[in-house]
């Protein structure tokens, strides 16, 4: 019985040496344009800098309120917890996967009681024949030969899903932060356009109220107060959007962070100021990118997938071969089962092969090279895209800085208008009319200002989604 044991445990370590060799193309390495490696084409304005990106980027913004709502969006966001789960079910996928480069086991135990017919089995006089106990014990071993790859392949194969399903999880992560910092400056920005609207309503409402006095004293005229009064309105029409923006925006923002509207941010809710960065965003260069951002690392991992199983399907080409075992003992009585006389072992290697359906092979083996090719360029577009989405935000920002600056300039010059036909109109040197347009042009000013402030936040975010920055390393 020991020399049995010795002699299938020499074979099995025989067959795990032979498990090395494997059938298919090697992996494909892909590889990404030398150009897209250097500086970016946008990163020569001054709004930002070549440093390395920082991680945890939203500190920058010196934000208490934003960090406690993005931590706890990061700590509760309903699509993170599902990339999680995906991820541990994918780990658990290939620890199965894996364990198919150990022998399988099944122990087996039984009692049964027969009777053999009198017709298969006849007996002098017909007698009945007696019942007939048999008890058995055994343990079966079985062990796939890997002579041709396959379980390695798939064990690859599945070590890149999980790759792929781990970036998958990053990729969740930076959308879940920078739509959570872009629901906070949104909402934050439609409080400050709100409060740019009510303070032009207070005014064109103590300008109606005057011209309309001017009218009762007889000094005006009708058609003033009708302008005034118009202009009064068309600025009170634009608060309903404002407050439904900022209502959405808010709402947002309670379910990024885990939260029913009901239970929406109170700090987001009072805030009014747009947050401001306080120095230029680092944006390192096209090499780091490429190595950070997770929808690549999830390409390249599903190239390497799809390369294994091109390995797998070609090592169906292929016998496979399985060597087997089995010790037991087999007795009439439950106590003779330990007995010399009742052990029983079998060993030998089975071999199969779907030789002659060589077609059903050869066809999974284009499917799996279609595939293949398929998630080349998938890899090869996800560089690009990326690359371009950084550079289309990096454009956006400095544009919508140098607009900003061209509207406060704006606003400065409406104001010294506004004020200047005010005293020109109590002078008795101008009309109403000027007056009323002066001031129109600077609530418009105002409104755009407010709104640029709005645009300079999401420009700033998308951005920083688009590099993708790496704190999820630092926390």
């Amino acid at each position: 019985m020991k020399a049995s044991i010795r002699t299938l445990l020499t074979a099995s370590a025989s067959a795990a040496l032979l498990a090395a060799c494997a059938v298919g193309p090697k992996p494909v390495v892909p590889t990404t344009p030398v150009s897209s490696q250097g500086e970016f084409i946008g990163s020569q304005t001054g709004a930002v800098s070549t440093a390395p990106v920082q991680g945890n980027w939203w500190r920058l913004y010196n934000d208490a309120n934003l960090d406690a709502l993005i931590q706890q969006a990061l700590a509760e966001n309903n699509d993170l917890e599902a990339a999680a789960a995906n991820l541990r079910a994918v780990r658990a996928s290939l620890s199965e996967t894996r364990s198919n480069r150990l022998p399988s086991t099944t122990v087996t135990g039984a009692a049964n009681r027969s009777q053999s017919s009198t017709i298969t089995a006849p007996q002098a006089g017909g007698a009945e024949l007696p019942d007939v106990d048999t008890y058995d014990v055994g343990l079966d071993v079985a062990y796939e030969i890997d002579l041709f790859g396959r379980v390695e392949s798939s064990i690859r194969a599945a070590r890149a899903d999980a790759r792929a399903a781990e970036a998958a999880l990053e990729t969740v992560r930076v959308t879940v932060a920078a739509e959570t910092a872009r629901a906070y400056a949104d909402t934050c920005a439609l409080n400050a356009q709100v409060a740019v609207a009510e303070r032009n309503i207070d005014l064109q409402t103590q300008t109606a109220d005057l011209v309309q006095r001017l009218l009762t004293g007889g000094v005006g005229n009708g058609l003033d107060v009708a302008r005034a009064r118009a202009a009064l309105e068309q600025t009170r029409a634009s608060l309903p959007p404002l407050r439904a923006g900022r209502d959405a925006a808010l709402f947002r923002l309670a379910t990024l962070t885990g939260r029913t509207p009901a239970e929406a941010s109170e700090a987001a809710k009072a805030c009014s100021t747009t947050p401001q960065l306080s120095q230029p965003i680092p944006v390192g260069d096209g090499a780091a990118l490429l190595a950070r951002r997770p929808d690549i690392r999830r390409a390249e991992a599903e190239l390497a997938a799809a390369g294994a199983r091109v390995n797998v399907a070609t090592a169906g080409m292929f016998p496979s071969i399985r060597l087997g075992g089995s010790l037991g003992s087999t007795a009439f009585d439950a106590g003779d089962l330990g007995n010399d006389e009742n052990f029983r072992f079998s060993f030998g290697p089975l071999i199969s092969w779907s030789f002659p359906n060589v077609i059903a092979a050869r066809a999974r083996i284009k499917q799996a090279d279609a595939r293949a090719e398929a998630a080349l360029a998938n890899y090869d577009q996800t560089v690009l895209v990326a690359l371009q989405e950084t550079e289309t935000a990096l454009s956006a920002y400095a544009n919508e800085l140098d607009r900003q600056r061209a509207l406060r300039v704006a606003r400065e010059q409406a104001a010294t208008a506004a004020r200047l036909s005010r005293l020109r109109f109590d002078a008795g040197a101008d009309s109403f009319l000027s007056v009323l347009d002066a001031e129109r042009t600077l609530s418009g000013a105002d409104a755009a200002l407010a709104g640029s402030e709005q645009a300079v936040a999401n420009a700033q975010i998308s951005l920083f989604k688009a590099l993708a920055g790496s704190w999820t390393q630092d926390q």
